[in-house]
């Protein structure tokens, strides 16, 4: 467990390189805030920010000792690296330690480059976002970069058709936060189904609410789209709360449905499902506050578990060719293997499709599968491994053989 003290060797081994030459004791960190610098000289956009990012770590050393930067290099060789490294003020993972680079990504979720994230001296993420950091506050006065809190952040007052309403009467409710847009057409398309399952929700239950946060691009658009919809808002004015919100629940796109728990006496909400969308379905409505299932339909979200296909590995079943009693058993399968691993903690998400379509079709398109769409076909997709993927020659999907492919894969598979 993360400590006051913690040993920061865990994440990049006992010595960290001060030059192409030279080491010093990862020991040095005790004590720090430690920023990790994901880039490459390859990377364009990381050629841009690096400059700043030296200017930035350069002034905020003169008032603030007490934190240090690590370069972690994406670079293809030794010496893109060498040369890269050579034009930086700061520490880096060896170039060698290929593993702890690669571990290191998959901890702190990396999907592209530059990305700073900024840990604290007790080993806890501070932010994933230092990149915005470096960029909303040059002068590092806010360093670094606490993120605000649920409480410090939702307004007092929400809108509703009927007049302001108090936040405070949700204290003791779950509450659902609709991250969504007039000018999105996804949205426009997930918005009526909603309002279904909201209405359906609220005969029966009185422990929930629903608050639209808005990414519309003026108040007029806001205005209309909020009339079609039967709960509260954030008003639009509030643009600040609105930013605070999506970066603090990872809001990378939209529509995006947030369920918190009620509110603690700390004033904490605890994320029940930070990516809800695909659980809000009428056959769904029992199920709520829709905890993370470990599985997911592929055709209604890329989420599970918490997690998403870009962020974790992925064990997906293509199955749109398959008769409905050969689905039935597929999914069953798939449903299986993904509790069991969900109660050993296992890292990989678990998705079927049993209809064609939008994601379905990319992810075909993307692995080389679309000519084979009247075949039952598994893959393991794997995203946080720079893109990597495997495909199972098994055409019999039971538990027992999405287990075997899941421990052993085969022969991995670049994508293009």
């Amino acid at each position: 467990m993360p400590s006051a003290d913690f040993d920061f060797s865990e994440l990049f081994g006992p010595d960290l390189a001060t030059s192409k030459a030279k080491t010093t004791p990862t020991s040095d960190l005790s004590g720090k805030n430690v920023m990790i610098y994901f880039s490459a000289h390859w990377c364009p956009p990381c050629k841009a920010f690096t400059p700043k990012l030296a200017t930035f770590y350069n002034d905020l050393k003169k008032s603030n000792p007490d934190f240090e930067l690590v370069f972690v290099s994406s670079d293809r060789d030794e010496a893109a690296f060498d040369e890269y490294f050579a034009e930086m003020p700061w520490l880096a993972l060896p170039y060698a330690a290929r593993d702890r680079k690669d571990a290191l990504s998959k901890k702190f979720k990396v999907n592209g480059i530059p990305s700073l994230v900024v840990v604290g001296a007790d080993g806890e993420t501070i932010t994933t976002d230092g990149r915005s950091g470096v960029s909303e506050d040059p002068s590092g006065a806010k360093f670094p970069w606490i993120p605000p809190t649920f409480a410090g952040t939702f307004p007092a007052t929400l809108a509703s058709k009927s007049g302001d309403v108090a936040s405070s009467t949700l204290d003791d409710k779950n509450l659902m936060l609709y991250f969504s847009a007039h000018w999105c057409p996804p949205c426009r398309g997930f918005t009526p189904e909603l309002v279904k399952v909201y209405n359906e929700l609220k005969k029966t239950r009185s422990d929930m609410e629903l608050v639209f946060v808005s990414s519309d691009r003026d108040e007029a658009a806001f205005d209309e789209y909020f009339a079609e919809m039967p709960w509260l808002a954030l008003p639009y004015a509030d643009r600040d709360a609105k930013s605070a919100l999506s970066k603090m629940f990872d809001v990378d796109g939209i529509p995006s449905l947030v369920v918190l728990g009620p509110k603690a006496a700390d004033g904490t909400r605890p994320v029940i499902n930070g990516s809800a969308r695909g659980e809000a379905d009428m056959d769904n409505l029992a199920a709520f506050p829709w905890h993370p299932k470990p599985f997911a339909d592929l055709a209604k979200t890329v989420e599970c578990n918490g997690s998403d296909i870009n962020e974790s590995p992925a064990i997906i079943v293509f199955a749109e060719s398959a008769d409905d009693d050969e689905q039935k058993e597929i999914v069953a399968a798939v449903k299986a293997v993904a509790e069991k691993e969900k109660e050993k903690k296992g890292e990989n998400l678990f998705f079927f499709a049993t209809q064609a379509g939008g994601v379905v079709d990319r992810v075909r398109q993307l692995t080389g599968i679309e000519g084979k769409k009247d075949e039952v076909i598994m893959i393991k997709l794997d995203i946080p491994d720079n893109g990597g993927y495997y495909v199972s020659d098994v055409k019999d999907i039971t538990e027992a053989s999405i287990t075997a492919f899941m421990n052993s894969p085969g022969e991995r598979v670049q994508l293009g």
